[in-house]
């Protein structure tokens, strides 16, 4: 059974932890606080784990980042970045700043000439990072129920860690687009904005993207 350590307790990582362990995975969610997890981890069953950042680092086959942005980078070093050389960390951060949305649009710490995962894949090169899960909210990260099937965009420098998340995806339900390198993550981050404008301005939250192909 293939272990998966995420790192994060919010509503991003319990869905994903859920759909994980849904798709008879192990699952080990990391936090700082372990007695807030209680209920997840009784729900969960036996292959439902919870511990420290650093335990669930060493812990998992492949790794969840699924914290704040603006505390990726800490996080890592928390749980150790020597815990995670050449595993899949699937990294699921946009760089939302703390600043408040204009006209629906989210700022992001980040600029056009770098995003968020460049710098990680830069201050961690031995990790291998694969953007996913970052273009979309929470409720349709497994198995999404719309009319077609979504698309999820992602990228990374290792191929091994793409097809392991590939692989993943094709089980959650969804039809998969390779963006190519850690640089198209510049163009996959800013799709968070995207994604949250109609909830921002009408409070519509229930889409996701499609890409059509000839």
């Amino acid at each position: 059974m293939t272990k998966i350590g995420i790192l994060g307790s919010g509503q991003v990582a319990q869905t994903l932890g859920n759909g994980f362990l849904k798709h008879n995975y192990s699952v080990m969610l990391g936090t700082r606080d372990v007695s807030k997890l209680e209920e997840w981890k009784e729900k969960g069953g036996g292959h439902a784990h919870v511990g420290s950042f650093e335990q669930a680092a060493k812990y998992g086959d492949i790794i969840v980042l699924a914290v704040k942005g603006h505390m990726a980078a800490d996080i890592i070093e928390m749980a150790g970045p020597q815990n995670m050389m050449r595993k899949t960390v699937i990294d699921v951060t946009n760089p939302i700043a703390e600043a408040a949305p204009e006209n629906g649009v989210l700022k992001f710490f980040t600029n056009f000439e770098e995003s968020l995962m460049e710098r990680l894949q830069t201050q961690f090169p031995e990790i291998h990072f694969v953007k996913s899960f970052s273009c979309v909210g929470s409720p349709f990260m497994v198995n999404p129920q719309f009319a077609e099937k979504p698309t999820m965009f992602i990228c990374g420098n290792n191929e091994a860690s793409k097809s392991q998340v590939v692989h993943i995806l094709d089980q959650f339900g969804w039809e998969i687009s390779d963006m190519g390198k850690v640089t198209a993550a510049r163009a996959i981050e800013p799709l968070c904005m995207l994604w949250c404008i109609p909830g921002m301005l009408h409070n519509q939250w229930g889409h996701a993207f499609r890409l059509i192909k000839m």
